[in-house]
């Protein structure tokens, strides 16, 4: 139950990162969601990219909606920020605290309920204006909190468990990323811890707005034979563009992979992606072909993971309206009201 909280003591070998911390440090409460969820997966991938990347909680700005998925945050980082918003209104709460206080880590937890339905608009306007945070979409199909139906995710065609058939088209949250020019975006598989704990270390570090759709069955209805969103369809039709390593800028870079095969994206901050790549034909940082490429597969049946697109040289809110490098709330009266002088030129800026 979350209003347990989980005993502070541990094993004094407990692996330890750079920061003295461990595994343990990173969790939150314990979690209420039913056993085999993916989102738990998902809430362990995000303790892992926290851990590796040796971050202090409290540092992180954890944001959601209503659903689900927006109840993980309570499972991870319990010594960080938190605030639980109303349904589908996650990116406008994120978006204000990170123009106030530019300093936090955000990180923005959803599911397909929450963002591909009362929260499409808010979903859009926080991509395009390149809010600088890390988006996660727990991505199971259905309304798991009310029973099961479907959300707009479900693919056309797919089964419920009760045997109906969706008759809508679906959105496909990470095709709209690309168009809104979201500068990172992904999608994986809760069940590939692998390939998503690099996604998500990439997408933290990231200077811009990053997106990743992460497909979650529900194990409690949408896991059965005619859906889309299972774990058997999922791995059955997963096309992998490429494999993933993540190398922060203060590691040394170590790629097993065939001469050739491997191509290293170095971000802003000096971390790198290292991606071997598995369509051979397929380029990261083209946003067109990423497009193309998933509305290809998707076709077929097919479900597109790894990394989808990545800018090279991304923006951010902040840069966009060419803000003051200290947080907003962090500023004194003089910075705030600097006098009416300054004002009459922002005025005559204007005419």
């Amino acid at each position: 139950m979350t209003y347990i909280v989980k005993p502070k003591f541990h094993h004094p070998a407990l692996p330890k990162n750079a920061l003295g911390y461990t595994h343990r440090d990173y969790e939150g409460s314990i979690s209420t969601l039913c056993a085999g969820c993916g989102h738990d997966s998902i809430s362990g991938a995000i303790i892992e990219a926290c851990f590796d990347l040796d971050i202090e909680p409290h540092r992180v700005a954890k944001l959601s909606g209503i659903g689900c998925s927006s109840k993980t945050p309570t499972y991870f980082l319990g010594n960080s920020h938190g605030f639980n918003s109303v349904h589908g209104r996650m990116p406008s709460v994120l978006t204000g605290a990170n123009l106030a206080n530019r300093d936090l880590i955000y990180l923005g937890v959803s599911g397909d309920g929450d963002s591909a339905s009362i929260g499409l608009g808010q979903f859009a306007h926080a991509l395009r204006r390149g809010v600088n945070m890390t988006y996660i979409v727990e991505n199971n199909g259905v309304y798991g909190l009310t029973k099961g139906q479907f959300s707009a995710t479900a693919d056309r065609g797919s089964k419920s468990k009760r045997g109906l058939a969706n008759p809508d088209n679906a959105i496909d949250l990470a095709a709209m990323a690309l168009q809104l020019g979201a500068t990172f975006v992904a999608r994986s598989f809760s069940g590939d811890k692998e390939q998503l704990v690099p996604l998500i270390k990439a997408a933290i570090e990231h200077q811009g707005a990053a997106f990743i759709d992460v497909i979650s069955p529900c194990v409690a209805f949408n896991n059965h034979a005619g859906s889309t969103k299972s774990f058997d369809y999922v791995r059955e039709h997963n096309e992998a563009v490429n494999r993933l390593d993540f190398i922060t800028g203060r590691a040394p870079i170590k790629v097993a992979y065939e001469a050739g095969s491997v191509e290293v994206v170095e971000q802003h901050d000096g971390s790198r992606l290292a991606l071997k790549k598995i369509a051979a034909d397929y380029d990261a940082h083209d946003r067109l072909g990423a497009m193309s490429f998933m509305q290809q597969h998707a076709a077929k049946g097919q479900i597109v993971t790894g990394l989808l697109y990545v800018d090279k040289e991304p923006e951010d809110l902040h840069q966009s309206f060419n803000t003051v490098d200290a947080p907003l709330n962090s500023l004194g009266e003089k910075d705030l009201c600097p006098g009416s002088a300054v004002l009459e030129k922002i005025n005559a800026s204007l005419r």
